[in-house]
């Protein structure tokens, strides 16, 4: 238990307008909206990890808004004019995210996005080919001329094995999604936002018009909350219908004479890599087992690791000599509905969840979504 707290303690520090429960891209976002729109509200942050612990420190730092094969899925679930909607919201959301932080400050560098397609995936790789001028046209006028495009001649460049077919994706970027958090954390504390790390919200009470939080640090009390927890959204809201997805990660040490650049998608965007700091940043292999990756559970498999190990070795870097430095897991949220959800779950109680692995692209305006809403009802 912890020690009794002082008056001023109290008075200070437990007592807000509004609590957000989590601190990811989404909860930062929701908090920051709503300060500098409602200056004088009282706003905390309340964080179940010494970081933001889930995807948004744990992701490959994509500044990226689907790969055709991805897209054709998107559009089969959505319809064409759902999914143009949904690219809208993917560029506008990066867009507000660069104007808000700057792109230095998150390390953007739009070096292009690729598809990857090997030897035996001809039905696929033609499919896809076929359907370039068609997203280029649905795009066109949000995002800009001429997105994607074969690139079947830097294959070798890139030093790929086994691989037949390349697009490319010119407005595809990346950034580091440290620096991007590590911004987002700054900036909603010069305003004036409280944030609370280690403290997990163990349950929601509601009375007198006001919620009460309890946690193991003491309990806080707020007039409105948004929950903000994506994947871990059911330990408070367990009406809420979504369903966690694992994502597996591994990088390796620093890569002489590493010749990938940009962005990277294979198997319909199940698996992704990048270069980071002359590493080779790799993660997927979901669709190996969705079952046992529909868990909140932190940690790798072996089938997983030993498909991102056989991509490595055998198609992405295979006359290279690299060693695998570190490997770790990050927890997304999806839906059959490909729009993040934001809603009233209760009165004075907002929900904003469910990504759907796009978060760097429209985290920013889901937060930001949430925070209107919730101004709203003042």
């Amino acid at each position: 238990m912890p020690a009794a707290f002082s008056y001023w303690e109290k008075e200070s520090f437990f007592t807000y307008d509004t609590i957000v429960i989590g601190s990811g891209i989404v909860g930062l976002n929701a908090a920051i909206q709503l300060k500098k729109t409602a200056p004088t509200l009282k706003i905390a942050i309340l964080e179940r990890g010494f970081l933001p612990t889930g995807a948004s420190t744990k992701n490959a730092g994509f500044a990226c808004f689907g790969s055709i094969s991805e897209l054709i899925e998107q559009e089969e679930c959505a319809g064409l004019d759902g999914l143009a909607l949904l690219i809208e919201k993917r560029w506008k959301g990066l867009l507000k995210l660069r104007n808000l932080l700057g792109d230095k400050t998150i390390d953007y560098q739009c070096l292009g996005g690729y598809e990857l397609f090997k030897n035996d995936d001809i039905f696929l790789a033609d499919t896809c080919v076929s359907k370039i001028e068609h997203y280029n046209h649905l795009i066109n006028d949000v995002v800009g001329p001429k997105a994607f495009g074969l690139a079947n001649k830097k294959i070798t460049s890139f030093g790929f094995k086994g691989i037949s077919t390349l697009i490319e994706n010119q407005y595809e970027a990346q950034i580091d999604s440290g620096k991007m958090m590590s911004a987002l954390i700054q900036y909603a504390q010069k305003l004036g936002i409280n944030i609370f790390n280690n403290c997990t919200v163990d349950q929601i009470q509601e009375e007198n018009k006001r919620m009460q939080l309890l946690t193991k640090n003491g309990n806080f009390f707020c007039k409105r909350l948004i929950v903000t927890t994506n994947a871990f959204v059911k330990d408070l809201l367990p009406d809420v219908d979504i369903s966690p997805g694992r994502g597996q990660v591994l990088i390796t040490k620093p890569i002489k004479a590493l010749k990938i650049a940009g962005t990277f998608h294979y198997d319909k965007g199940y698996y992704y890599f990048r270069n980071i700091n002359n590493r080779v940043l790799l993660g997927g292999g979901r669709n190996i087992d969705f079952k046992a990756e529909e868990t909140t559970e932190f940690g790798q498999t072996e089938p997983v690791q030993l498909a991102l190990e056989d991509l490595l070795k055998n198609v992405l870097l295979p006359e290279l000599n690299y060693e695998i430095d570190y490997r770790w897991s990050g927890i997304m949220a999806f839906g059959k509905i490909l729009e993040s959800l934001v809603e009233e779950i209760k009165p004075n109680i907002f929900c904003a969840t469910r990504c759907n692995g796009m978060g760097i692209a429209i985290g920013s305006q889901t937060g930001e979504d949430v925070a209107n809403l919730l101004l709203k009802s003042l």
